[in-house]
């Protein structure tokens, strides 16, 4: 049975306890309980049926996504929170964990290593329950402590990918969402390095969303676009036609860094 059908197993249903719960002691049993434990039947009392993970998945189901690659890579992998932040539905949290690699994670062979990575996590509750969840990951270090870096990566040659969306206000909710797909999915792809993004809202309610992904080299990237055509065509998505269908408008580049 595959890895990750064995976790999905473990979805029983149960009795809801987020209900006798606040935010930040569902967050702390999310990490305690459900991610260091292993007991992943948790996840149907504490995450939403409309959390999205990875490439669209729903539910517990999708949160799962997220976690179970790696857990299956480092298997004794575990979490511990350093800060704990709440404002208004939102929770911000500051993690570190510790695992072992002894088997493939995304297109990494397993090392052997252990290694420490940390995180910061925005996490937004909705009737009590998780129903989005935005990660960024101190990647280059994770990259680095695994020791699959090229000895002579050069800097020089990455280049970044640049989007800049304007996005209406009656849109953004199905922009975020394929935003999180996309996102998540370039990260799994050979020569990626990091991403981030950053947005506004105009007085018009418009949203200005802008991505930045940067990538080993041009060659890197351009697999990289055809690794992203092949997973819309798997998915019957056409961006061109959400975006007229939402009227969003689009900026795009390919951008290399100048030297001083």
């Amino acid at each position: 049975m595959k890895p990750f059908l064995a976790f999905l197993m473990l979805f029983t249903t149960s009795i809801s306890k987020a209900q006798n719960m606040n935010n930040k002691e569902i967050i702390r049993t999310l990490y305690d309980q459900a991610l260091n434990k292993r007991n992943f039947a948790l996840l149907n009392d504490y995450v939403s049926a409309d959390f999205t993970g990875v490439q669209g998945v729903k539910g517990p189901e999708g949160f799962a996504s997220n976690v179970v690659p790696l857990i299956n890579a480092f298997p004794d992998i575990r979490w511990e929170i350093e800060d704990l932040i709440e404002e208004d539905n939102k929770i911000v949290v500051r993690w570190k964990w510790e695992g072992t690699q002894t088997g493939q994670y995304r297109n990494i062979p397993a090392t052997g290593k252990k290694i420490t990575n940390t995180a910061i996590a925005i996490y937004e509750f909705k009737n009590g329950k998780i129903a989005n969840l935005h990660v960024q990951t101190d990647r280059l270090g994770f990259l680095q402590e695994l020791d699959v870096l090229p000895v002579d990566i050069n800097v020089k040659d990455q280049v970044s990918f640049i989007d800049k969306f304007l996005v209406p206000a009656a849109a953004k909710t199905a922009f975020y969402e394929r935003v999180k797909i996309n996102r998540d999915f370039i990260k799994t792809l050979p020569g990626f390095i990091q991403d981030a993004a950053y947005e506004y809202t105009d007085n018009a309610g418009n949203l200005i969303f802008v991505t930045v992904a940067i990538w080993a080299n041009k060659e890197a990237l351009a697999k990289a676009k055809e690794k992203v055509q092949a997973e819309y065509k798997k998915q019957n998505f056409d961006p061109a036609e959400m975006f007229k269908k939402l009227n969003i408008s689009i900026d795009r580049g390919v951008y290399t860094r100048v030297s001083n």
